[in-house]
């Protein structure tokens, strides 16, 4: 678990540094799959078997549907790029390390007896991580994309202190999920077609 935790470390810094939104699709992918293996070996140590069964939909829903979606939706894009982040990619890189440091710090002093440390502090990492990127972006796709990591990460969080929630509920947390992401891709796809682009900066336009 450990290495997965850290493997989700590393794919949150990466994120902080592209600009280029299909390989923040692919990265966003890649730590889907990280989390779809942290739930299956978390069921695999419990002995639970609806764990395997969450895992399979992580891969199906959030290595699947939502990646394939994204990226049709970047190749409709001519200038596939974040060209002005609110945070460039350095100083973007410094709070993502910053929030590690961060995550680590709260959870040696809240919870220093928990287990599974490693897992829970990449979780809130991650959920900081999102957070960032959604206030710093200004591509749908790449707040999207930060949406998923938050996502990703409440999911670890749960996943390290409890032994999995009821099959029922992972439904609905992926039914959620799937209808959210296909909700915003719709406005993103909406607002390319009305203005050429993802940027929702350009959405100040329509104030009266």
């Amino acid at each position: 678990m450990e290495i997965l935790a850290f493997l989700l470390l590393i794919s949150a810094f990466l994120l902080t540094r592209t600009t280029r939104l299909s390989t923040a699709v692919h990265i966003l992918l890649a730590q889907s799959a990280v989390v779809a293996a942290a739930c299956a070996a978390a069921g695999w140590q419990a002995g639970e078997t609806h764990m395997f069964v969450a895992a399979l939909l992580t891969v199906v829903v959030k290595a699947g549907l939502i990646p394939y979606a994204l990226l049709r939706l970047v190749r409709l894009l001519k200038k596939e790029r974040e060209v002005h982040p609110v945070v460039g990619p350095n100083g973007s890189s410094l709070a993502a390390v910053a929030a590690m440091v961060l995550s680590y710090g709260l959870i040696e002093r809240a919870l220093p007896a928990v287990i599974s440390r490693d897992a829970v502090a990449s979780a809130v990492a991650l959920v900081l991580i999102g957070l960032f990127l959604i206030i710093t972006r200004r591509q749908a796709i790449m707040q999207i994309v930060g949406l998923i990591t938050v996502e990703n990460g409440l999911y670890v969080l749960g996943l390290s202190t409890t032994r999995g929630l009821p099959l029922i509920i992972e439904l609905g947390i992926f039914f959620d999920v799937l209808v959210m992401v296909t909700v915003m891709v719709i406005l993103a796809f909406r607002l390319k077609r009305s203005f050429h682009s993802t940027d929702t900066s350009i959405l100040k336009r329509l104030k009266g």
